[in-house]
């Protein structure tokens, strides 16, 4: 008795066999991709009355991008210093 969905599922894993076996070697996933793609699709809802794009991708490269600029009136505390005591 061959069930139509697992003989379909064990066509699917013989056809990516070999793409099965380096990621699981490998142990990478699409995991950062995917939370990327969610920070910016929540950082597009959030800019939804922009009138333009670059007040949304300047959101996404300070959210995201790794931008950290200085800011006006703002010191960042240094790695060196420590706190009061």
């Amino acid at each position: 008795c061959r069930l139509r969905p697992f003989v379909e599922l064990a066509a699917k894993v013989r056809r990516h066999r070999v793409a099965i076996e380096q990621a699981l070697r490998s142990g990478s996933s699409n995991a950062m991709a995917e939370s990327t793609n969610t920070k910016i699709r929540v950082l597009t809802r959030v800019a939804f009355g922009f009138r333009s794009p670059q007040p949304l991708i300047a959101m996404a490269m300070l959210s995201v991008g790794g931008a950290c600029p200085q800011l006006p009136g703002r010191n960042r505390p240094s790695t060196l210093e420590r706190p009061p005591v």
